[in-house]
């Protein structure tokens, strides 16, 4: 095939846009496709113009107020129509499409190129949380507005298929994301790394992902005082000075990637997760696949991924006295936390990439020809499991 993925984000910047169109580059490159990646410039110069088999081209963009390392793309409709029409994909890939997504969308179809728009991030209720509640609305409307034009859209939870069907876009499917379960295992627990975040023996409650408004990571200030524990933060972003200073007892660790987080990951003995807004929420399907159960808000992703009782538990929004409760239930029972972190690796482990990505091509095919019904599977997924 000859795929063009617009990508609202790419590298340098990592995050979980990036990192699940690096694991679909990977796929396609082993299929021998034909791939061009569009995508907001950046600051850093020596940005590779070709990653993973595919080349990349950038548009002039510009960075996001308050969140310098997030970029957005400048431009109009006609810039990317006129990018597209020269490239000549057989499908357009729209990688959680907001900005450059909405001309992407509005090109393709202007020249009738077929397009898989996925669903990954809950843009329009971060507005309440950025303290501008009145841009939900319009937040909303772009959103629809993306979707319906898109030939199909895939949504990571059962959560997020049903919010969009809720809101009148059609053609919504579920497509959820896999899990490198080679990187990510209970192998890489790694005691002198505990022992350097948490000494004298303590156990470690674990968070990782960005440090930003959206994730709520003050939340975490409900378990300070867990006796014989040690709040460990991995990973980077705009609100970190100020959770430092909300968060006097934890570890920051700074971002981690590769085999540093895989070991950090493997090391935690309890993962927490306080986001509302997730659709999917990789980081929990890290945990599991390490080994760690997991306390997580019971809204968006998280809802599919921990089963309650068995694989860690949910709490309902806000309740923080809730989230304490499930997470001194845990790290007083080192049985039963032994037990849940077993349930949780088995629950992941056929979650792999090949897999779901095998899943997705079956959908460029299919709206390729212009089926409507649920895809065939990549043969090469089937050969990958």
């Amino acid at each position: 095939m000859r795929i063009a993925i617009v990508a609202e984000s790419f590298l340098p910047l990592m995050n979980g846009v990036t990192h699940s169109i690096l694991r679909v580059l990977d796929h396609l490159q082993d299929r021998g496709d034909d791939v061009l990646v569009i995508a907001p410039s950046t600051q850093d110069g020596e940005a590779p113009d070709r990653v993973k088999g595919a080349d990349i081209h950038r548009l002039p963009a510009v960075p996001l107020a308050g969140y310098t390392n997030v970029r957005v793309a400048m431009g109009g409709v006609y810039r990317v129509k006129r990018i597209l029409a020269e490239y000549a994909p057989d499908v357009v890939h729209l990688a959680s499409p907001f900005v450059l997504g909405w001309r992407a969308a509005q090109a393709a179809h202007q020249l009738g190129i077929p397009t898989v728009a996925i669903y990954q991030t809950e843009v329009p209720s971060y507005a309440a949380r950025y303290g501008v509640p009145f841009l939900e609305n319009w937040a909303w409307n772009r959103v629809e507005n993306i979707h319906l034009l898109a030939s199909r859209t895939l949504a990571p939870s059962t959560f997020a298929l049903n919010q969009l069907r809720g809101r009148g876009i059609p053609r919504v499917q579920m497509w959820r994301r896999g899990v490198d379960t080679a990187r990510f295992s209970p192998e890489k627990r790694d005691d002198g790394w505990r022992a350097s975040v948490a000494p004298g023996g303590k156990r470690i409650i674990g968070y990782v992902g960005r440090l930003a408004v959206e994730k709520q990571v003050e939340d975490l200030a409900a378990l300070a005082g867990v006796p014989n524990a040690r709040l460990v933060i991995v990973g980077d972003g705009p609100q970190r000075a100020a959770l430092e200073d909300a968060l006097p007892d934890a570890v920051f660790t700074g971002f981690l990637g590769g085999e540093e987080l895989a070991r950090a990951m493997a090391s935690f003995d309890l993962f927490v997760h306080p986001g509302e807004f997730e659709t999917f929420c990789q980081t929990i399907q890290e945990a599991m696949a390490s080994g760690v159960p997991v306390v997580a808000t019971g809204r968006g992703g998280p809802l599919d991924l921990v089963e309650n009782s068995r694989t860690g538990w949910l709490y309902e929004p806000g309740d923080l006295a809730g989230l304490r409760t499930h997470v001194l239930d845990l790290m007083g029972d080192d049985a039963k936390r032994r037990a849940f972190a077993a349930a949780a690796h088995a629950s992941v482990q056929d979650r792999t990439w090949p897999a779901l990505c095998g899943e997705l091509v079956g959908h460029y095919a299919d709206v390729i020809t212009g089926g409507q019904a649920t895809p065939a599977r990549d043969s090469r997924a089937g050969a990958a499991q």
